[in-house]
């Protein structure tokens, strides 16, 4: 038996896989099925009220699970397979309660991985695949990163290289009159605005969205944003040339590139907490394009709201 039937054999008996996409690893279910999801929650130690993404091979499949109105097949249509989550009201037969944290509404995906595609065509069904790290972790781009947080839980492990975009993607909600970003992602705001036009902020909805904890993607050692250069003891990720040079340093990007800053934080999160320094100290990153997502998972891994 290859290893995608495996997983498939896996998912149906309500086994859990490490399952590869282009964001992150995820930790994956059958969807449907409550007691695998809660698995899934126990091996992240996943508060039960935040819900996971539903992640099908296509837009038929995705149709299927949730109501998607003409503005989000637009979406779905110009960016799938990709770094994109929408969320539309559920339907009957498809994601269970829990995995959609008790919600009427679901979260639903296609992911850009050749893996995670072939694994969903060949399993039928919609799977829920949350990042394989502990909850509040940084999320695993790499396959011994997901081994190491959660390995343990999982019947087998799917080896995807490591992750090419390596953040998680952007929640856009398709429940009010206009799409609006719950979760800054791996696909910028201006590429949404490209397609469909101006969009709403939904700060009401925001718990519709994985992701949205006060504090998420959290190594052990505290963060501290915004420095300049490392405190005696820290560990510091740095961005850009003329960056400070040490044991502890790891620069998301010499050239100032924002879409290998990206590919980069959490790798070089863990790497830096490995070193177990008193701290974390993050160089500013601009806030524009794929910014905008770095500095919100940097944010939430210093343990601000919002």
């Amino acid at each position: 038996m290859n290893e995608i039937a495996a997983a498939t054999a896996a998912l149906a008996r309500g086994e859990l896989v490490i399952m590869p996409t282009e964001t992150v690893y995820g930790l994956a279910a059958d969807a449907r099925n409550p007691a695998a999801v809660a698995r899934v929650f126990e091996a992240k130690g996943r508060p039960r009220f935040n819900p996971l993404i539903a992640h099908v091979p296509d837009l038929a499949a995705a149709m299927k699970i949730a109501e998607l109105p003409s503005l989000g097949v637009t979406l779905a249509q110009a960016f799938w397979p990709g770094p994109l989550t929408l969320i539309g009201k559920a339907r009957p037969g498809g994601a269970c309660d829990l995995a959609r944290g008790g919600l009427d509404s679901v979260a639903v995906r296609v992911p850009d991985h050749p893996v995670a595609l072939a694994l969903l065509q060949a399993f039928g069904g919609p799977v829920a695949a949350p990042s394989a790290n502990r909850s509040g972790r940084p999320s695993p781009t790499r396959m011994r990163d997901a081994l190491e947080e959660t390995g343990g839980s999982a019947a087998l492990a799917l080896e995807g290289g490591d992750c090419r975009v390596g953040l998680e993607s952007t929640v856009v909600s398709l429940l009010g009159e206009r799409p609006a970003i719950l979760r800054a992602g791996g696909l910028t705001r201006g590429e949404l605005i490209s397609v469909v036009g101006e969009l709403e902020e939904a700060p009401a909805d925001a718990l519709r969205s994985p992701g949205r904890l006060a504090l998420h993607y959290a190594p052990d050692a505290p963060v501290r944003l915004n420095a300049r250069s490392p405190e005696p003891g820290e560990a510091f990720l740095a961005f850009g040339p003329n960056a400070p040079q040490g044991e502890r340093v790891w620069n998301l990007s010499v050239t100032a590139d924002l879409r290998e800053a990206a590919a980069r934080l959490f790798a070089c999160l863990r790497e830096a907490d490995r070193t177990r320094p008193t701290a974390i100290a993050v160089a500013p990153v601009p806030h524009h394009g794929l910014g905008e997502a770095i500095n919100d998972r940097l944010r939430r891994a210093a343990g601000y709201r919002g």
